[in-house]
Formats: structure tokens, sequence, C-alpha cells
């Protein structure tokens, strides 16, 4: 298998979830970063695409420059995708022309700034038949993949509720005042969209809650708040959840739980027993049963199911963490590129990552949940 060449669209100086990209994508060997169109000044791009080793001839001024001239090189040597890791209003524009010009794409979430946008970039996908991964980062967790085939397979009977906790801290005073570049952009709606921690956080623990239970959000009944004086977007919210299958649900997401990190966690409960995964103990699922003791599955062993095997990259025992999560699902979605392109068949394991229908669903949910708490008709059907 010959590594994807990846050209990185965002991700300049002191962009957090760039590097984050970059070590994911490099963690298995199957990518290696070529080109880039770093920073919005050609002089900053210039400069991180030398620290990172990049011909300065394949730093961009811009991704319009980056997308058009690579897809006129020889195709041994153009991008095979792109990975765009901007703030949210800069989503739609860069992944829909990159698609167009027959490029694959790995997009950072929320999908985009609206849910028309997301809506319409489903459209170029099938249109283009272009391979797309979002990158929700928590469901590349081995024990997440583990409990949702657990509850696939029908272990705990119907599924009657889930909770999703997504606490944060970060935010909890006005950090915009102080010229924080990542405070700043989440903050502002011109840049992030309608919702601050909802969009931010929240739709991942949505995400989070329809891929581990298997179910679809029918309604929700949410209520957002901004606590910290000065801020123009939600910095706290919850709602509770109306599922498919008539089971109910209980979603919070806050930025401003003073002292707290990024502990993530879910709980699903069905008739016979249930599953509790938390990313402070990221390789540990608790399964719990109704008439028996409370088990402790761990990422690694041999007693695991095939998603959580694929993947696993250490021996029981040695932590697995946040980037390895994160770099699953640029391992699988490289595994699928090169198995299309070798006229194969992904297998369900290489094809187990976030899509635009994830992206559509999280956009819903956003739009969704800030309707619903302005809204004096508290339920708003999905």
């Amino acid at each position: 298998m010959q590594p994807l060449r990846m050209g990185m669209i965002g991700g300049g100086p002191g962009a957090f979830i760039g590097s984050i990209h970059r070590i994911a994508a490099r963690i298995d060997g199957h990518i290696t970063l070529v080109a880039g169109a770093f920073s919005s000044s050609y002089e900053k791009c210039v400069a991180m695409g030398t620290s990172l080793r990049i011909n300065p001839e394949r730093c961009y001024a811009s991704y319009e420059q980056m997308i058009t001239t690579e897809a006129q090189l020889p195709a041994h040597e153009r991008i095979d995708f792109v990975s765009i890791v901007t703030p949210n209003h800069l989503h739609f524009a860069p992944a829909k022309l990159a698609m167009e010009h027959g490029f694959d794409v790995v997009l950072d979430k929320p999908a985009t700034f609206t849910l028309q946008e997301a809506e319409n970039l489903a459209s170029v996908i099938q249109t283009t038949n272009r391979t797309f991964c979002l990158t929700h980062t928590y469901t590349g967790y081995p024990m997440v993949k583990q409990a949702r085939q657990m509850i696939a397979n029908g272990m705990f009977g119907t599924i009657r509720k889930v909770y999703l906790e997504y606490p944060q801290g970060w935010l909890s005073t006005f950090l915009e005042s102080e010229a924080n570049k990542q405070a700043s952009w989440r903050t502002d709606s011109t840049k992030s969209g309608i919702a601050g921690s909802m969009g931010d956080i929240g739709t991942h623990a949505f995400n989070l809650a329809e891929y581990v239970s298997g179910l679809q959000v029918t309604a929700l009944c949410s209520s957002l708040q901004i606590v910290v004086p000065g801020r123009l977007l939600d910095d706290d919210g919850a709602a509770l959840l109306r599922f498919n299958n008539g089971a109910t649900g209980v979603l919070m997401a806050t930025q401003i739980a003073a002292g707290e990190e990024n502990n993530v966690k879910v709980r699903v409960y069905g008739e016979k027993g249930g599953i509790e995964w938390q990313q402070q103990d990221a390789n540990t699922l608790q399964v719990k049963w109704l008439d028996a003791p409370t088990q402790i599955y761990r990422t690694g062993t041999g007693y695991v199911g095939s998603y959580a095997q694929h993947n696993s990259r250490t021996p029981a025992g040695h932590p697995e963490g946040y980037l390895e999560a994160f770099a699953n699902h640029y391992r699988n979605f490289a595994l699928t590129v090169n198995a299309k392109r070798n006229g194969e068949t992904p297998t369900p394991e290489m094809l187990d990552f976030p899509n635009i229908n994830d992206g559509v669903r999280g956009m819903r949910f956003i739009e969704r949940v800030v309707a619903s708490s302005n809204a004096q008709e508290k339920w708003i059907s999905f």
C-alpha cells in the first residue's frame, strides 16, 4: 500500500487542531503530508510548511491555488486527498472545490457552517463519488466501537435510555477578551455558527449517542445558556432526546464547568443491561447486567469484537488515547480509499468512520437544539 499524499487547508501557527490532524494522519504510515495552504498569510504558510519539511513550492497562498494547481500535476505527484482543519465557516467551499477537482476529503467537525451547506455537501459527495471522512474523534476509540458492536448484536435487548455528558471548564472566564485565538473564533457566530458549546462539543455527544446506540434522534427539547457575561454564544446547555425506537435520553454539554477537562461520557441501557464509557479511562468499557455482576472489558484483549481489534494498536495494558482514536479515522479512510482504487470492496471495519450522514445530522442537531431553546413550544421534531 503506497502512502496517500495529503494536502492540508488550515492548521497554521497556533492552530491546535491542525497539529492533532497531522500527528493522527502519520501514525500508521499510510499518509504523507506533501502540500498545504496553512494560513491566509502566505508568509506564515511558507514558514509552517518549512517547519514541516514541505517543499516551499507546494506551500500555497490559498486553498483555491492549492487545489487547482495540484489537480494539474501528474497523477504520481499530486495530492490524493485534502484535510480541512479551518474554522467552521471555511469548511464547505474548500471541501466542495476539492471533490469537484477529484480529491477525497477529510474534514474536521462539525461538517459545515449551516445545515443547508451540509445538505449541499452531501449532494456534491454523491455526484463526485468521492470518499469523505468527518473527524468525530470519540467514535474512534476501540472500546466505543466495542460498545456499539455489543449493542448492535442485541446483547442488551431493546435500548431504553441514553445519557451523554461532555463537561469542559476552559471557557469559565471571558477568554475572548484576552486575544485567545481558540476562544475568539469558537465564540464568534460569524466563524463558529449559531451555537457555541452545543456546536463545539455538543455535536460530539450527539454523534456518540447515535453511533453507540445505533438509534436516531427523532425529537429534542433543549435549554441553552450564556453564563459568562459578555459572551455571544451559549457556553452551557442540556437537551432531552427521543429516539426512533421509543427510547429517551439526556445530553449535557458545558464549557463553564470549572476544573473539568474533556471527560466525555456515554451510558446506554437496555432491557438486560448496558454499557458505560468515559474518556478519562478510555481503555475500559463497563458492561452492566440486570442480574449479574458488572464486567470490565479492556482494549487490546483477545475477547473483544472485530471492530475493537481492528482499531487497537498495542497489547492490553498499554494505554491508547485521543491521538490513536483520531488516527483510527485517518487509517480507516486511507484503507478505504486504497481498497476502492484497487477495485476491492472495503471491509465493514474499514468503512467504520464518520461520513456525511453524520455531518448532516450533526448540523441538524445544532439547528434544532438552538430552535428548541429559543421556542415556547419546547419539543422540536428532528
